[in-house]
């Protein structure tokens, strides 16, 4: 029996028949032109904000839960919506955050590497690039869908992914959820203000050994920020511990490390970028004996990073790999076979004659 309007969404339970909130043989509105802006507008504001913290903090978050509550608190000033227009509405506006996370995370690096690269790559490719990005990433996942979601319900725990569909149900009953997003942009809006536009206070802090101490160029430094509070506590104690740990190798022990070697080579060291390019006292590129904490870092801790990024990834792809292929597989195998069964809502990849 499908579940009434009010019952509560529960936990995924392994071998247990899914039975989704609005029953598959409803069909309120969805896909709805207020929904689609909505999203778009909300896809903007959050993708800019997405590259922001991306360039600034080196990663993000998904944007999916404030969404979901701000189409609800939205779309209730617009005369009220279905649940299914606010998750159309998160849908497309998280979507819009996650291509902008997919420019900023992979943009920069072709420009780090690619010679001349802040000239080789303009608006317009930048553009066209997130555009395939995007509807690659749609096209692949239809066939996916069923293997990675429909089958695997009750394996794969999708966290935020339930945890939005909670917030949205919890917009069906009323709530003031929305109040706490406005309350955390409000009190971020004036923490930047005072600090980064009126400099009431400073909000960086940090002390860097001499070259000639025990520990040469090790630097500890702090950056109070909303962002990176908010960051941290979306993404928890140990992923936060993780980035701290990979500070704390990079600013305590690789860069008074690599001071220490740089002291017994006179000559200088290649990469030479334009950290260490020139030293107008002597001019000639900088030696590492005469680098200071940002140059090291800027002319061989980054690149040590972009490393060690690039083995996790492809130790990730491989471990995933497999996944990846059979639900490749079964998506393309049995993507006839459900087109035939697809009378319900729920079972329909795309929209046909049926929903006119």
């Amino acid at each position: 029996m499908a579940p009434h309007a009010t019952d509560p969404v529960t936990a995924p339970t392994p071998g247990r028949t899914f039975q989704p909130y609005i029953p598959a043989t409803q069909s309120p509105a969805e896909f709805t032109a207020k929904a689609i802006a909505l999203g778009i507008l909300f896809g903007v504001i959050f993708g800019a904000s997405t590259v922001y913290l991306g360039l600034r903090a080196g990663l993000t978050v998904s944007a999916s839960i404030p969404i979901a509550v701000l189409a609800i608190s939205v779309l209730k000033k617009f005369g009220g919506s279905t649940i299914l227009e606010n998750n159309i509405v998160q849908t497309i506006g998280s979507a819009g955050e996650s291509v902008a996370g997919g420019v900023v995370f992979t943009i920069p690096a072709l420009i780090f590497l690619v010679p001349h690269g802040p000239a080789y790559f303009n608006y317009t490719q930048i553009l066209l690039l997130a555009f395939a990005g995007g509807i690659l990433g749609v096209l692949m996942m239809v066939p996916l869908r069923r293997a990675l979601i429909v089958k695997e319900h009750g394996v794969l725990p999708y966290p935020e992914g339930t945890a939005c569909a909670e917030v949205l149900v919890a917009g069906e009953r009323g709530g003031k959820l929305a109040a706490l997003v406005f309350s955390g942009l409000g009190i971020g809006a004036l923490w930047k203000s005072l600090s980064w536009i009126f400099g009431v206070f400073r909000t960086e802090v940090g002390h860097s050994i001499a070259r000639t101490g025990v520990l040469p160029n090790a630097t500890v430094a702090i950056d109070i920020s909303p962002e990176y509070m908010g960051v941290g506590y979306v993404i928890g104690p140990r992923i936060a511990g993780t980035m701290v740990a990979g500070g704390v190798l990079s600013w305590l022990v690789l860069l008074p490390l690599i001071s220490i070697m740089g002291a017994y080579i006179t000559v200088p060291f290649p990469p030479i970028t334009s950290a260490n390019a020139l030293n107008a006292a002597t001019g000639q590129p900088f030696l590492i004996s005469e680098m200071g904490p940002g140059q090291i870092w800027s002319a061989y801790i980054r690149y040590i990073g972009a490393g060690a990024v690039l083995a996790a990834g492809l130790i990730t792809l491989g471990r995933s790999l497999p996944t990846i292929v059979s639900s490749a597989r079964e998506g393309v195998m049995g993507f006839g076979v459900w087109a035939l069964r697809a009378a319900l809502r729920t079972e329909r990849d795309k929209d046909d004659a049926r929903d006119n």
